[in-house]
């Protein structure tokens, strides 16, 4: 059959399109939405990849489920922390923690002395601590003598839950917390490798997202209990340390 003598072609049908590119091409409908998900949450991914490579510590970001450290750190807040050797002013000591009441210095962290940590023990059930490092105690020492009068309710260190000190380690309290964390059963002395991180800045009302998608760490009963001893809730972090969805835990301070 001669050129002319051909037939013309028939229609060419495209390839389809795949699935990728109707997702990337959607501008209505459930992939757009698909799409709009996606890209979110790669973005909070690389946010927290970013922090976790400049802090140390996975999640990078806690979301505080409680009010006892109101009114430095609130209910809400979205607080950053670092592992406590990071970015340590020159008044910490060899873990990189300032003591509240013992340092010398003018440093200060969310508006008072002392370093605001996030710590955890075996044995607990619920979720971590985030609180004030007050003073450290050696194993055994008396120390009543080194605490407030209106942050125990004890004459004697025999009337003093914790004292003598069991091992060596930290007093802590929320500020807006009445007792100690070791004075009012919160936790024992906090030993050193139990410190998480420590808190670094905050980001007021961020964390309210956190918990509306993923709840909060501890029930509400343990929560009316230690309000009702202390004066404040406890302050409570879930995930730090590993969890944590896309790099934000939470806290209840």
């Amino acid at each position: 059959m001669s050129d002319g003598e051909r037939e013309p072609p028939g229609d060419v049908t495209p390839d389809e399109e795949s699935w990728f590119q109707r997702l990337r091409g959607a501008d209505d409908g459930p992939l757009l939405f698909l799409r709009e998900l996606l890209l979110s949450l790669s973005i909070v991914a690389a946010i927290g990849l970013v922090l976790f490579a400049a802090t140390g510590v996975w999640p990078p970001m806690v979301a505080v489920e409680s009010n006892s450290m109101d009114p430095n750190i609130n209910k809400y807040d979205l607080v950053v922390v670092s592992e406590p050797g990071r970015f340590a002013p020159a008044a910490a000591n060899e873990q990189g923690l300032v003591m509240a009441d013992t340092s010398d210095t003018s440093y200060e962290s969310f508006n008072q002395p002392g370093s605001v940590i996030v710590y955890d023990y075996p044995g607990r059930v619920g979720s971590p601590i985030i609180h004030r490092v007050r003073f450290r105690v050696e194993a055994g020492e008396n120390w009543y003598d080194r605490t407030s009068p209106d942050a125990v309710d004890a004459e004697s260190c025999a009337e003093l839950t914790n004292c003598p000190a069991p091992h060596a380690g930290y007093i802590t309290k929320g500020d807006n917390n009445r007792r100690y964390d070791q004075a009012n059963g919160v936790a024992p002395v906090v030993k050193s490798e139990w410190v998480n991180g420590v808190a670094r800045f905050r980001i007021p009302y961020l964390g309210r997202l956190r918990l509306a998608l993923l709840g909060t760490g501890y029930s509400e009963t343990i929560d009316k209990t230690i309000t009702a001893d202390t004066g404040g809730s406890e302050g409570l972090t879930t995930g730090a340390g590993g969890g944590g969805g896309v790099g934000v835990g939470s806290v209840a301070g």
